[in-house]
């Protein structure tokens, strides 16, 4: 008994001078999640955001979400979907500008709206307000957008996720 004490008391000391962990948090996806995986992990801070929307008209009532791509430190990810039939929208951030919130709605098996938040209070809103909402933000203060994860069928986006974390300049890890 006194040996497990002894145990339990050298992990609870080095626990009190260890480093606090990274904080991470992660809003699951929203939307139906058809298709194929995708993830926008890279190294760095985002710094920007492309989305391609389909626009409403013709046979398709709604529009649709069809694709995004993150921008990491100026360099721009693979597209997520697709931009064949998409109108783009862009949104470049401030410096010390970052995500501390992502809203959108989802339909009839799609993602019909996407809306970003920073720090800052700026906003940047993409498709039509269709379907049910869904509201992403880390838990934890300072926290920002790493990056999103989800599903697309390759004609538009049918599920996103988002994974928040404190940005650490050292880190080489999303």
């Amino acid at each position: 008994m006194l040996h497990y004490l002894v145990v339990f008391s050298c992990l609870y000391a080095m626990s009190m001078t260890m480093p606090l962990p990274e904080y991470y948090s992660y809003s699951p996806a929203a939307g139906e999640g058809s298709g194929t995986e995708f993830s926008t992990a890279r190294e760095g801070r985002i710094t920007g955001v492309r989305v391609y929307e389909y626009p409403s008209s013709g046979y398709y009532s709604n529009n649709y979400i069809n694709g995004f791509q993150l921008q990491y430190d100026g360099n721009w990810t693979a597209l997520v979907g697709t931009n064949s039939y998409g109108n783009l929208k862009e949104m470049t951030l401030f410096n010390k500008e970052y995500f501390v919130q992502v809203s959108g709605k989802y339909y009839s098996g799609y993602i019909t709206e996407l809306m970003f938040v920073t720090n800052e209070g700026r906003s940047f809103k993409v498709g039509q307000p269709t379907g049910l909402s869904f509201n992403f933000y880390p838990t934890h203060d300072g926290s920002e957008l790493r990056f999103l994860s989800g599903r697309q069928t390759g004609f538009a986006l049918s599920s996103i996720g988002a994974h928040w974390a404190v940005f650490n300049n050292n880190s080489t890890t999303p």
